[in-house]
């Protein structure tokens, strides 16, 4: 069974920080790429940030670059989401993705993600 499980969500002051988890099983996390989308009430889901499979390039939407850094552990089957200098605006859900192509298809995996409050 294909699992995806985010902890390190919770309540945290302007400026604070918090690490996300997203522990994955069931799949071969190696041939994955992995990302962290969040949710805001009212809002679109967006995306934060991703780590490739292959080579551990990454990808910052604007709003976090300088302030997140995303991390794989392969041997764990776990990436991180360190979060820094968090704003009352990155307050949302926050799902973790994996997401691959294999041939003509494309494969999607989500969390059932977490909590992040930011309070100001």
């Amino acid at each position: 069974e294909v699992q995806l499980v985010e902890s390190g969500g919770g309540l945290v002051q302007a400026g604070g920080s918090l690490r996300l988890s997203c522990a994955a099983s069931g799949f071969t996390f190696d041939d994955y790429a992995i990302g962290w989308f969040r949710q805001a009430p009212g809002k679109e889901r967006e995306g934060v940030s991703c780590i490739s499979s292959s080579d551990g390039s990454t990808y910052y939407a604007d709003s976090v670059k300088g302030r997140f850094t995303i991390s794989r552990d392969n041997a764990k089957n776990t990436v991180y989401l360190q979060m820094s200098s968090l704003k009352p605006e990155d307050t949302a859900v926050y799902y973790c993705n994996a997401a691959r192509r294999l041939g003509g298809t494309q494969l999607d995996y989500w969390g059932q993600g977490t909590q992040v409050t930011v309070s100001s």
